[in-house]
């Protein structure tokens, strides 16, 4: 069985996160991180590999409402399909 290793222990040694929030500050809460990278380092210290991540923000322009309302209008949309449907095989 192999070993268990803490969260912050990688194969190549320790890896440090960086978050940072919508303004570009450094935060400790990765829920409001929008970007970001992970720095994996050896036993030395020395950078190995770096990943970065990026959450942009998606501004769709021919959405004539803001896409959360959208996606309720979509599930209603469904709803409404879905009890018309039953109601068809019901009445059958």
């Amino acid at each position: 069985m192999r070993p268990s290793r803490d969260a912050s222990e990688t194969a190549a040694g320790i890896s440090e996160r960086r978050f940072y929030d919508a303004d570009g500050r450094l935060t400790e809460d990765a829920a409001l991180a929008v970007r970001g990278e992970i720095v994996e380092l050896d036993a030395a210290g020395v950078p190995v590999r770096r990943t970065s991540f990026l959450a942009p923000k998606a501004d769709l322009s021919w959405l004539p409402v803001s896409e959360p309302a959208f996606l309720l209008w979509v599930l209603v949309a469904l709803l409404a399909l879905w009890l018309v449907i039953a109601a068809v095989l019901y009445l059958n």
